[in-house]
């Protein structure tokens, strides 16, 4: 029995060893079969690249590349045929390796390419540790391009993200290589490539950033220059100061790794002040400069790098109107001086578009693109005073408040809120349209009383304001900031039926052999008011150019349009609109000073008749396509009338209200006294009981047929 299950247990033993020895074969040949896979693949590609060394080493040299001088054809072109503008380095400021600072020499090489002086044009050990890296990623987190072919890029390629333009990069890096030297090809670079702001090259950028020449500069500014390459609009200092600081400590953290600076040196550079030049010089050929970098803004969002955008030779047609933007410009720049507003805070913004289509006709983002980039059309955040009322208003006509019923102009407390006229004057019971011609204050705050503050914010955010609106009755009066861009879209709405419209910028984009790569499909529209609204809103503001305070925009055809002036006269507004255009004036001070004697209806309103009579030019003197909106002038008597904000009918029910005084009215102000947004102000109240005399309204076009019932295209019905 023993012997049996001793036997038993030997032949076991035998099996399980065999199993395992058959495993481990199993296991051996499997990691033998991945080892041979990995030698092979890396023997490939260490073969390919052999392969492509060989070829690269084989290029003949470029013939006169001595001789090259840049070509940069990009182009902006207005509607109407004019160069906006012209990305270009003709005006480039030249300069000799020799005279170029030794310390920006070594932050360029360290931050850009530290194996320049011993690679033939382009980096193998670099190609393979960037692919590997992006491998592993799954993304682009590593490139491999030296300064050559960046060189490359810039002198003969295009920017497209492809195989092939990679493999013609390393093809002319390789011929470059071999008809310069290093130095002239670090020289060539240092006097051709784009640093933002219109500057090619870095003797351009020095005189830009800091008015400097070149061997000025300290070791804190060189390295921002040298930082700028890769990203020049990104970390540009004049749009985003902190990102441009943090670049510049990142290539002098490079600089001290590679030992061309010292500690010491580094730790005193990277506390350094960034202290840049209060006019920069504009080295680009740019007659919109504003409305230019919103259409590169624009390109960037269909895909195009600014790289893409400045080298790639494109023909960009715009939708701008080049004879109103030089009316713009030319205005702007007049009468800013002819009123004493020559400070470089005093600044003045102009935006003009189609409420039918879109199209951007005008952009002014301030008095000198020279003396200040920053964009008061969409990055300025200002209260537009009375100039929002035509908002509020329209709120009222939505809720079913008629241009013809009577609201309350007199004093009125809300809380602790206390509004008040200009000089404290009151007129007693007026019609609608009128409180909205006179730019009344305490009417307006009883409008909104009335139809509720909810109600009014909603309006605004449909119409596409999009700046937070404070839940408070003062906003019946402009005091929440908007951005001026998104409040003249608003006005669309006013002058196209309720539709509000997306202005757009850029009609077609074609590259350098005329294909089209891009062309503006239709623009987007939402309708937000009713008809009704649109039309009588626009009634209503016609009366404000011909009677209110708005006069002073009167362009002898037929407009609307609303005055604004903010608290202490540091905002001043107008925005008006024809059938084809909406236009909007801004002016004021960057830095919230008060500037005496500026109203709505005073230099906006100038500035804006000015633009205005240009861009209107070949349309005729055509009305509103609207059905007619009767605006009664009372002469007999106000009759049974609806009365808003009367405190012996709250409830607002039609009765007999006061005769109006048989007196003329007197001639409209320019502008009211902008009313406090403060809470706490308290007015006492006038003893004003009689009512207003008639306004005057708009005359009535001989045999008017009642229009089609719509102000938008074909397309939109």
């Amino acid at each position: 029995m023993s012997s049996s299950y001793d036997r038993y247990k030997r032949q076991r033993a035998a099996k399980d060893i065999a199993r395992e020895n058959i495993s481990r074969k199993k296991e051996n040949k499997f990691f033998a079969n991945l080892k041979l896979f990995v030698l092979t693949m890396t023997a490939l590609m260490l073969a390919g690249f052999v392969a492509l060394n060989l070829y690269l080493s084989s290029l003949p040299p470029i013939e006169n590349l001595e001789d090259y001088k840049p070509n940069i054809v990009t182009k902006f072109y207005s509607q109407d045929g004019e160069v906006i503008k012209t990305f270009t380095a003709y005006t480039y400021d030249r300069v000799d390796l020799k005279d170029v600072p030794e310390e920006l020499k070594n932050a360029l090489i360290a931050t850009e390419d530290k194996n320049f002086y011993r690679h033939n044009g382009y980096d193998i050990f670099g190609i393979i540790r960037s692919s590997i890296q992006n491998v592993v990623a799954r993304r682009a987190v590593q490139g491999a391009s030296t300064l050559t072919q960046q060189l490359a890029r810039i002198l003969f390629l295009s920017n497209e993200r492809t195989i092939t333009r990679k493999i013609k990069e390393l093809e002319v890096s390789a011929r470059i290589e071999k008809t310069i030297s290093k130095d002239q090809i670090l020289e060539m670079y240092l006097n051709n490539v784009y640093l933002g702001a219109g500057a090619y090259g870095v003797s351009a950028a020095s005189k830009i950033y800091f008015n400097k020449k070149l061997n000025q500069l300290t070791l804190p500014e060189l390295a921002l220059i040298a930082g700028l390459p890769q990203a020049p609009s990104v970390y540009n200092p004049y749009n985003n100061k902190d990102l441009a600081i943090q670049r510049r400590n990142q290539v002098l953290k490079r600089m001290l790794t590679m030992k061309y600076i010292s500690q010491e040196d580094y730790d005193k550079a990277i506390q350094a002040d960034l202290k840049l030049s209060t006019i920069p010089q504009i080295y680009t050929t740019n007659k919109a400069p504003y409305f230019s970098d919103y259409v590169i803004k624009e390109m960037e969002k269909l895909g195009f790098t600014e790289t893409d955008i400045i080298h790639g030779g494109y023909k960009v047609i715009t939708t701008l109107d080049s004879k109103a933007q030089d009316a713009a410009n030319e205005s702007i720049l007049r009468n800013m001086k002819s009123w004493g507003l020559t400070n470089v805070s005093q600044q003045a913004a102009v935006f003009s578009f189609s409420p039918i289509d879109g199209r951007i006709l005008v952009y002014a983002g301030g008095k000198n693109y020279g003396e200040s980039q920053f964009d008061r059309v969409t990055q300025a955040i200002r209260p537009p005073g009375s100039a929002f009322k035509p908002i509020l208003y329209a709120a009222a006509m939505e809720k079913g408040i008629s241009p013809n019923d009577l609201v309350d102009d007199s004093p009125i407390t809300i809380g602790n809120w206390s509004p008040h006229n200009s000089s404290h004057k009151y007129r007693g019971k007026i019609p609608v349209y009128k409180a909205l011609m006179i730019s009344s204050n305490v009417c307006a705050a009883r409008i909104i009383q009335e139809v509720g503050i909810r109600s009014v914010i909603q309006l605004a955010k449909v119409l596409g304001i999009s700046t937070p609106l404070e839940y408070d009755y003062t906003i019946s009066l402009g005091s929440n900031g908007v951005k001026m861009f998104e409040f003249v879209r608003a006005y669309g709405a006013f002058a196209n039926g309720g539709y509000v419209v997306q202005p757009y910028a850029i009609e077609r984009i074609e590259d350098s052999r005329g294909r089209v790569l891009y062309r503006a499909g239709k623009t987007k529209s939402s309708h937000q008011l009713s008809l009704k609204t649109a039309a009588e809103m626009t009634a209503m503001m016609k009366t404000v150019i011909i009677s209110g305070t708005g006069t002073g925009a009167n362009i002898g055809k037929p407009a609307a349009g609303k005055t604004g002036t903010t608290d202490d006269y540091k905002d001043a507004y107008f925005v008006g609109y024809t059938p084809d255009i909406v236009t909007g004036v801004w002016v004021g001070d960057d830095n919230n000073k008060k500037i005496n004697g500026l109203y709505g209806g005073t230099l906006p309103a100038k500035i804006w008749k000015e633009v205005m009579t240009v861009a209107t030019r070949d349309l005729g003197a055509k009305d509103f396509d609207y059905p007619e909106i009767e605006l009664e002038n009372y002469s007999g008597g106000y009759g049974s009338a609806k009365i808003i904000g009367d405190e012996e009918n709250p409830s607002n029910e039609g009765k007999e209200a006061a005769q109006p005084d048989p007196k003329a009215e007197e001639p409209a102000k320019p502008e009211e006294t902008p009313a406090s947004a403060q809470p706490k102000e308290t007015t006492t109240p006038a003893e004003n009981k009689t009512a207003a005399p008639a306004a005057p309204v708009p005359a009535k076009p001989a045999n008017k047929i009642t229009p089609i019932p719509m102000a938008v295209p074909e397309s939109l019905r």
